[in-house]
């Protein structure tokens, strides 16, 4: 059968939900973001990549809305997820493969691109900057942009710790993620979906109470010295109007020796919706180009 969901035993006793679409030797996992929310968000690269002739793998991690979520903070760590993807990959056996990660999965695909580099044959890396120092330098450049007094009232509400204040969440929706995470309007059905079905425990002990406001355990990732160990192909895709720097992906793809970036001009840190031809057309590309044995 070409598409099937498989529920993938993992370790400590949990689950995890798969579910592939398509069958060709070219296969691709894909690692979602939050951390903490799924793959609806990327529904849409069943829309591209099956069709042209790309197995797909979707994969809600631990603790996202398909898979089990146990309450246990200790769990959600840049480590374990890392071999929770390497359970997942022996489990379905696709050989080498490629391994698309956007946001914080594209944090988790270089981590496990640089303990795993026999396992990946080409590596994708959405939307996601070498450390997330560089990403909230990023950030705040961006909400330093808006009106003086709307920076400062989001200030204060995050100094009280009041992230769910109606009028700091306006803004935050209005004026930045409308402008910097999405920029179609209205927001595409499973886009809203997974926002809805985010998990914000994983979220909160990971990264923090929002996009802009990062106080979780990842907070001291980086691997910018780290990038000249992966050996493989390796695509950066990042948006113009993306919350990752572009300056930031460029020299990702300086660091790394069998690089290309791809920029997508109309896009956001959801450029495979706002920016979908330029994103996928990319992606195509440089798995086509790999496939033929082109130097990347």
């Amino acid at each position: 059968m070409a598409d099937a969901s498989r529920i993938v035993p993992i370790s400590g006793g949990y689950h995890v939900w798969t579910r592939r679409l398509g069958e060709s030797p070219v296969k691709l996992l894909l690692l979602h973001g939050g951390p903490g929310f799924n793959h609806e968000y990327l529904e849409i690269f069943a829309e591209h990549l099956p069709p042209n002739g790309i197995e797909l793998y979707f994969y809600d991690q631990l603790g996202s809305y398909f898979s089990d979520q146990p309450d246990d903070p200790s769990l959600w760590t840049v480590d374990r997820f890392r071999e929770e993807v390497e359970e997942v990959r022996r489990f379905l056996g696709p050989g080498p493969f490629y391994l698309c990660g956007q946001s914080w999965g594209g944090m988790l695909a270089i981590e496990y691109a640089l303990h795993y580099p026999d396992a990946v044959k080409g590596l994708i890396i959405s939307n996601m900057t070498a450390s997330v120092e560089s990403y909230v330098r990023s950030v705040n450049r961006l909400r330093d942009q808006l009106p003086r007094e709307l920076v400062d009232v989001m200030k204060r509400y995050e100094a009280a710790g009041q992230y769910d204040a109606p009028e700091y969440q306006e803004i935050l929706m209005n004026h930045l993620y409308r402008k910097h995470l999405c920029r179609l309007d209205p927001w595409p059905e499973p886009v809203l979906r997974a926002f809805a079905h985010a998990n914000n425990q994983v979220y909160n002990v990971m990264q923090g109470p929002n996009e802009f406001v990062v106080t979780g355990n990842f907070k001291d990732w980086d691997r910018w010295d780290d990038l000249h160990r992966l050996p493989m192909p390796t695509l950066l895709l990042v948006g113009q109007y993306d919350t990752m720097a572009v300056e930031d992906i460029e020299e990702m793809g300086r660091r790394i020796p069998r690089s290309r970036v791809a920029v997508c001009p109309n896009g956001s840190h959801m450029c495979m919706w706002d920016d979908s031809q330029a994103y996928f057309g990319a992606l195509l590309g440089f798995i086509r180009s790999v496939e033929a044995g082109a130097e990347v």
